[in-house]
């Protein structure tokens, strides 16, 4: 199996997939369990896990956070369309929407819209004080569609390799 990278494919055998796969269900692995797990000794797994970093597979290690138990209640997706499509336009809304915390994750998209938002927030009455001083006033933004989930249906984080 190939992965691509910016220019480049990096070949994964079955020992870098195990590994990838055990470090997605956790990072919380001693090496010497990872090891243990794919079937490798400490040194050749640690080798890979650094190769792994040093390649850009693994990009960083986090703590994923119930969303709820923290008082974020409301998952909103939002479709932005921008006045227009000049390579400036689209930079500009794309460095705006970096200092939005409350926007998890932001695609560029085709279709009816130019992004795609995913928003976290505590309520509705937030959202809307969101969209109204920190969305709708971003460089170039001519309409924002949205859409609130009712529920999680299904939520990874798993790549599945």
């Amino acid at each position: 199996m190939s992965v691509s990278t910016s220019s480049d494919s990096i070949d994964l055998d079955d020992y870098d997939r195990k590994i990838l796969r055990a470090l997605q269900g956790s990072a919380d692995y001693s090496m010497a369990d990872l090891g243990n797990l794919i079937g490798l000794s400490h040194t050749p797994c640690w080798r890979r896990l650094k190769r792994l970093e040093a390649e850009g597979i693994i990009r960083g290690k986090v703590t994923l956070l119930d969303p709820k138990k923290v008082g974020m209640h409301v998952v909103v997706h939002s479709a932005v369309r921008l006045t227009g499509h000049q390579s400036e336009a689209l930079a500009e809304f794309e460095a705006g929407i970096q200092a939005v915390p409350e926007v998890l994750e932001c695609y560029a998209s085709t279709g009816d819209s130019d992004y795609l938002l995913k928003v976290v927030v505590n309520s509705i009455e937030h959202y809307e004080q969101l969209l109204n001083e920190k969305l709708r006033p971003l460089p170039h933004v001519a309409s924002i569609r949205s859409n609130f989930a009712l529920k999680q249906v299904k939520y990874t984080t798993e790549l599945p390799l």
